[in-house]
């Protein structure tokens, strides 16, 4: 298969380094044209859990000329819409969309944009942290699930095929929003704690302040699932989320990342969604509010921090 992925991040690199290693042709856009240059001079660069390996991909800063099978979507939530916007302008209707972004909204946003029959939406348990310009460590393996399956031979069923060829845990379900809300509540338990704190993803159950702040935060994000209707894809919400700090233990929460490079966060559509989605309901929501004001600081202050002398 042609697999276009949007956003040479950590994951859409893991990712493009792994399908094109399997043998699917891959190419890789930027909106940055050093990077995308650094990525065609350099190629992926991936060491970790997944082997250490460098795969040659093409990337680019404009519309491909090559034919496209599937888009994967990595980029940041808050830079959806503008990708959606690109890709209907470039995409045959015939392209099937992925999204195993972060956050809440960004199915709705791309299937706004191009429609609902070709988006596919999913969740990642894989953790990569970014090292340089396509250059991943793999910290973590998890399962991938995509959505909705449909039917034998049609998309979801495409890419679960690639991305096992690519040595993935894969599967493919049809209630994609538990999956997204169940990821969500993962992420809520995590990132902003990471970002907070400055530590890695096995640390926060360990040390007693993240744990309980971590612990009221799902309940809040728990609270509000539970009036929307959504099915959590897990009976525990709690233990799954320790579950994935064990997991991806030496991994840099994507957030993390962020902060670390001085970069926005999508705190607004992990945290903050539980807010917002708390307030249309009526449901309080204060440690939530917390946490996506004190990450939103950190955003606002990163030229002011106070260092050792």
């Amino acid at each position: 298969m042609n697999f276009l992925i949007v956003g040479p991040g950590a994951m859409g690199c893991l990712f493009a380094g792994h399908l094109k290693k399997a043998g699917h042709q891959v190419i890789v856009l930027d909106h940055k044209a050093d990077r995308a240059s650094n990525i065609n001079r350099n190629g992926i660069i991936l060491e970790g859990v997944g082997g250490d390996f460098k795969a040659h991909v093409s990337a680019v800063t404009e519309k491909p000329i090559q034919k496209i099978h599937v888009a994967l979507i990595c980029v940041k939530a808050y830079q959806t819409e503008k990708v959606a916007k690109t890709l209907s302008d470039w995409l045959d209707p015939d392209v099937a969309v992925l999204t195993l972004q972060n956050g809440l909204g960004n199915l709705e946003t791309l299937k706004k944009r191009l429609g609902d029959r070709q988006v596919l939406g999913g969740v990642t348990a894989e953790g990569a942290t970014l090292l340089g310009p396509g250059h991943v460590r793999h910290a973590g393996r998890g399962p991938t699930i995509v959505g909705p399956a449909g039917t034998e031979g049609g998309p979801a069923a495409d890419i679960v095929s690639a991305f096992s060829d690519a040595g993935f845990d894969i599967s493919a379900v049809d209630a994609v929003e538990n999956l997204i809300w169940g990821k969500l509540i993962i992420n809520v338990g995590i990132n902003a704690l990471a970002a907070i704190t400055k530590v890695k993803n096995g640390r926060l159950p360990e040390i007693a302040g993240t744990r309980q702040v971590m612990k009221k935060a799902i309940d809040e994000a728990v609270r509000v699932a539970d009036l929307k209707g959504i099915r959590l894809p897990f009976p525990d919400p709690m233990k799954r989320v320790l579950e994935v700090c064990r997991g991806t233990a030496d991994n840099i929460a994507s957030m993390l990342q962020d902060v670390m490079a001085e970069r926005a966060t999508e705190i607004q559509f992990i945290n903050g969604a539980i807010v917002t989605e708390g307030e249309s309901l009526g449901i309080p929501t204060p440690v939530n509010f917390t946490l996506s004001c004190l990450v939103a600081a950190l955003q606002d202050s990163y030229r002011e921090t106070v260092t050792r002398s």
